[in-house]
């Protein structure tokens, strides 16, 4: 029996504000939602479907929503669920970007931030952790440093690194798919969508909004390119958003980062907060606003199109072998581009200044070197690592003992 658009309305809103914890959380309550609580989907439906989102750029776990919208009340249900996964967090990433632009520089704040920095660096080491664990023997290893190298080192950008993996795994393996459709596309959907998608671009250029223009052109390049979660892109944004645009400080990089995991919704949802920052620095609040918006829109909206044009080969897909070895050389890739953010993060907090080396890296001034940043970085990798809490916990704990180590200090 489908459910209303009522029933479907209470259950996704639930799920919008209940998703702290990353994907895996995120995935689990949807689970206990859509397939236990309420009977929507089969057990094997629901993984046949989170198989297939995790083939798409984007979030998986939006998309999984947006695919089960999809599956119980048609386009329109695909829609109502995916905004309402992603509504409740952007609210919340709003007024903490607007906080913190307020009272971010207040000293009390700066060494607030520093324990939840140092968490960050944790947060990411256990994404790594997770991501390395699906590598794939030698080879993987291998896919994995020349990734490292080529981002770290060389500066060989995000979307080359994915394009070069993903074709290696492809002509690695062999086999086709030929599962039918299990229901047409519609292509005037399609292209309505596509032109929303690029309508702020039009915009943009015929008013001359130099801004805007750049930053709806590299957030829809990295809507594209996101396979393997938003820690796969993390270091191509940092770079791009903090060295090439000078948009926002690495310092302010890695808050976003921290606040992103504090709040609902997909993490990705990072790339509104920098969109706020960015807009709040180049033309104040009302800009900020506008740039915050425009980030959400053309972040998400592809997310929509992926799973509404590759719904219907959702059998298709899933069981295509070069499909799944490309998918498994970009994991492998990913693991690369997450370890050099880790390095990244790990020198701006543990120094107080970074200075360009001979190639593309940054090299830390020694004499700047912050020992309260290790300290704190140890205790959160103690209550993760070793103790296996979760994000909100460890922030929990880390906030109190950050303050107690400034007044000490």
């Amino acid at each position: 029996m489908s459910p209303s658009y009522r029933e479907l309305f209470s259950a996704f809103g639930r799920i919008g504000c209940l998703s702290f914890g990353g994907p895996a959380a995120q995935i689990a309550l949807m689970e206990e939602e859509l397939v236990s609580r309420r009977g929507w989907l089969s057990q094997e439906a629901f993984l046949r479907a989170l198989s297939f989102c995790m083939l798409l750029p984007g979030p998986e776990a939006m998309q999984l929503a947006t695919y089960a919208g999809w599956r119980l009340k048609g386009v329109w249900g695909g829609i109502l669920a995916g905004s309402l996964f992603v509504v409740p967090g952007a609210i919340i990433i709003f007024a903490l970007a607007a906080l913190y632009i307020e009272f971010g520089a207040a000293p009390i704040v700066q060494d607030l931030f520093l324990g939840i920095q140092a968490t960050v660096i944790v947060i990411v080491l256990t994404a790594l952790r997770k991501i390395a664990g699906k590598l794939e023997g030698n080879v993987g290893l291998a896919i994995a440093g020349v990734a490292f190298v080529a981002i770290f080192f060389v500066g060989v950008p995000f979307p080359l690194i994915i394009l070069g993996a993903g074709l290696f795994g492809w002509f690695r393996a062999k086999g086709v798919s030929k599962v039918p459709p299990q229901r047409a596309p519609r292509p005037g959907l399609l292209a309505a969508i596509a032109g929303l998608w690029g309508l702020p671009i039009v915009i943009f250029w015929a008013a001359g909004a130099t801004f805007l223009l750049s930053l709806v052109l590299f957030f829809s390049q990295l809507a594209v390119v996101t396979f393997g979660g938003a820690y796969s892109v993390l270091a191509y944004m940092t770079q791009t958003v903090v060295q090439d645009f000078g948009w926002i400080s690495a310092d302010a990089m890695i808050d976003a980062l921290g606040l992103a995991e504090t709040t609902p919704g997909p993490l990705i949802l990072v790339t509104q907060f920098v969109g706020v920052i960015a807009g709040h620095a180049q033309g104040g609040w009302p800009l900020a606003f506008l740039a915050g918006l425009v980030t959400l829109w053309v972040t998400f909206l592809p997310c929509f199109l992926w799973i509404f044009a590759g719904a219907p080969y959702l059998e298709r897909l899933t069981s295509h072998p070069r499909i799944a070895a490309a998918l498994r050389a970009v994991t492998a890739a990913v693991v690369g581009v997450i370890l050099s953010l880790s390095l990244f993060f790990a020198m701006h907090v543990f120094f107080g200044e970074v200075e360009p080396g001979n190639g593309n890296y940054v090299l830390p001034v020694l004499e700047t070197f912050r020992p309260v940043a290790v300290l704190l970085t140890g205790i959160a990798g103690v209550l993760m690592l070793g103790f296996g809490r979760g994000v909100l916990t460890t922030l929990a704990v880390m906030i109190p003992i950050t303050l107690m180590v400034a007044m000490l200090a």
